[in-house]
């Protein structure tokens, strides 16, 4: 020991850990968005955090037929007011396009319009068919910018463009959405370019992004049937660890009304409880939702007012519309044994009873064939999701500490801590960790194996409360006779 003279410290780790929450109600959005306006990425997970920032990095169109995922920024930002969100972009637009023949098309006040859709790269402007063919230079003849669901041409003063000019002959390729297939809205990863594509881009999130998207989005490709699959699988392992929820769309193209919902589910299969299934879509204004879409910004603000924990019921919170609708638009009237009988199967709707239009249902796709508790009920089985990604995120920096007394104490030391906080705050009804002999055997605590159990009473929502009434003749007693 090295000689020393006066007085020093050291500090040692504190033996209670401080728990990491993980995040709730982060999306991960699979679809197209106009990236050509802005150049815009493919197949790259993009996080937004407000609306300009995403407009900005994907672009934005109000053709939601055609752009999905421009749905989900409308929804999430300006309706909602909640983030983030992760939006995985898979329009190419140098592979899904079509080339448009040259054409004449009028000037207007020194400005000719093309549609959103038109590459601005590949435009080619010449003089009106018949007049010589002269070619003009962009930036220096015309300028090209996107606005209002517009590609604007913009005659420049200054260029060989005459002022006499009408007509200018232009030719252009634009992004064809209707090319996209499932199979890249599906992804999957390349041997060859060892890129991940799609769905698969999920599990890219945490290690680029350092979140856990928990909620799966996919409007406009959610009804098919493969696609309801990949995205129930993911959402059941992410990252290999990590647990979420997929929101599907019941197919209102063929699902017209809503006693046929149930066997359109069965058809397809969709009984997991990763699964939230939603019927009909719905309608603010001019502007058609995809019900999944609404939900998503509903999950996300609900757990935002409880302090990013998902231990409320999205249920019973009005949502952003004024109406119910099929996918072509026609208004439908759900009443309240009409929705109770889609929640009966698995289903979440839209009712609008008492105060406006509400989410109404607490039930994943699993039931009624599942009556686990911590399966079918959707608040009390995300909190079991969100317990678990949270554990997994706090004590990951333990794995290959030495397995001895002190780590298991101090594990369950602070998970009880956590848990009593929970538990404080109403967002557990109980919970405690346990560290049982019958679990660890002396063979596993040799190769280095622990097991903690943890038991945990999430509140169920209040789903059926009755009051009974009765005639009580005693009163007549007490108050006419003295």
């Amino acid at each position: 020991m090295a000689y020393y003279h006066g007085v020093k410290t050291r500090q040692i780790e504190t033996s209670v850990s401080t728990p990491v929450a993980a995040g709730s109600g982060i999306a991960f959005v699979v679809g197209t968005a106009p990236v050509h306006m802005v150049g815009g990425k493919t197949n790259v997970p993009i996080l937004g955090n407000n609306y300009n920032e995403v407009v900005t990095a994907l672009g934005y169109s109000d053709n939601w037929e055609k752009y999905n995922l421009c749905e989900v920024m409308y929804s999430h930002f300006k309706l909602y007011g909640v983030s983030p969100v992760v939006f995985v972009n898979v329009l190419d637009p140098a592979k899904h396009k079509k080339v448009v023949p040259a054409a004449d098309i009028d000037l207007v006040e020194k400005k000719a319009y093309l549609p959103l859709e038109a590459i601005k790269s590949t435009v080619v402007v010449k003089s009106e068919a018949g007049a010589g063919g002269t070619a003009y230079e962009v930036g220096k003849d015309y300028d090209l910018f996107y606005d209002n669901e517009k590609l604007v041409l913009e005659v420049l003063d200054g260029g060989t463009i005459l002022e006499s000019t009408t007509k200018l002959n232009i030719a252009y390729s634009e992004v064809d959405s209707s090319k996209v297939t499932d199979a890249e809205i599906i992804g999957g990863f390349n041997v060859e370019t060892k890129e991940s594509t799609g769905f698969e881009l999920i599990d890219k999130v945490f290690p680029m992004l350092g979140i856990i998207p928990d909620i799966i989005l996919c409007p406009g490709w959610s009804h098919k049937a493969e696609i309801a699959a990949i995205m129930s699988s993911k959402a059941q392992n992410i990252n290999g660890i990590f647990e979420g929820k997929a929101l599907i769309d019941v197919d209102t193209t063929t699902v017209k009304h809503y006693a046929d919902a149930p066997a359109w589910k069965r058809a397809d299969n969709i009984n997991s409880k990763t699964q939230i299934l939603c019927f009909p879509m719905c309608k603010l204004g001019n502007r058609v939702f995809h019900m999944s879409t609404q939900m998503a910004g509903l999950i996300a603000r609900v757990d935002t007012e409880n302090g990013d924990c998902p231990c409320e019921s999205p249920s019973n919170k009005l949502m952003q519309i004024d109406s119910a609708v099929l996918k072509d638009g026609t208004e439908i009237a759900i009443g309240l044994q009409e929705a109770n009988f889609l929640n009966s199967n698995g289903i979440v709707t839209a009712l609008n009873f008492i105060g406006g239009f509400v989410l109404w249902g607490n039930e994943t796709a699993c039931f009624p064939a599942n009556t686990d508790v911590k399966d079918y009920f959707i608040c009390v089985s995300r909190m079991f999701n969100w317990v678990s990604n949270s554990v997994i995120l706090t004590y990951w920096s333990r794995i290959d500490s030495k397995l001895n007394r002190r780590l298991i104490d101090s594990i369950i030391d602070s998970l009880n801590i956590w848990l009593n906080g929970l538990t404080s705050e109403e967002k557990l009804l109980g919970g405690r960790v346990e560290f049982k002999d019958e679990e660890n055997s002396t063979t596993a605590l040799m190769a280095g194996k622990a097991v903690f159990h943890i038991y945990m009473t999430p509140p169920s929502p209040a789903k059926e409360l009755e009051f009974i009434l009765e005639y009580d003749a005693n009163y007549i007693t007490a108050a006419l006779k003295a």
